[in-house]
């Protein structure tokens, strides 16, 4: 990926759909690797797992990315890109969107912001097993105390607070 600024970052992008998460892995060029860890309800975690343990939590209106994302689309043609034939959409003046006419596998994104993504790999089936789609604990310090008392209402029943210590467990069964 190469944005505005002319920064380089490699992306692993991990989707899964149903399950609603997503996965991206950024590792900028020459500097940190970057976790973004996304929901289907909005909440996304962006961490790092050295020895900084930093952790910022987002929310946004809307979730991850819906497998039928291009309906309402322009196709706009066809066009060699990266040595593919490739279709061509572009979606409400956000996104570019260049997929290879003979698999349908993706092959370049341009941004209206200017950051463009050429795909490198594209692995039909492949997952990302399940304990690497956990934030890491101290993602979860901070809004300890927030997600207490939405446990407690779930529960009907007051939570002994020193027994939770595994907050981020807790977290996706909520979400």
């Amino acid at each position: 990926m190469n944005n505005s600024e002319g920064v380089l970052q490699v992306s692993d992008l991990w989707y899964d759909w149903t399950n609603g998460r997503n996965f991206n892995i950024i590792q900028d060029q020459l500097g940190k690797k970057l976790y973004n860890l996304e929901w289907g309800n909005g909440t996304s975690y962006y961490y790092t797992l050295d020895a900084n343990k930093e952790c910022i939590t987002k929310h946004y209106p809307v979730g991850i990315l819906r497998p039928n994302w291009l309906d309402g689309a322009n196709y706009l043609g066809q066009v060699y890109k990266d040595g593919f034939l490739c279709n061509v959409w572009e979606k409400v003046d956000f996104i570019w969107y260049y997929e290879d006419v003979a698999t349908k596998r993706p092959v370049y994104f341009a941004f209206f912001t200017g950051m463009i993504a050429h795909v490198m790999t594209f692995e039909v089936g492949k997952v990302l097993d399940d304990p690497n789609w956990q934030a890491p604990v101290y993602c979860f310090q901070e809004a300890k105390q927030e997600y207490l008392p939405i446990l407690e209402s779930a529960s009907g029943f007051p939570i002994d607070r020193s027994l939770i210590t595994d907050v981020p467990t807790i977290i996706p069964m909520l979400i």
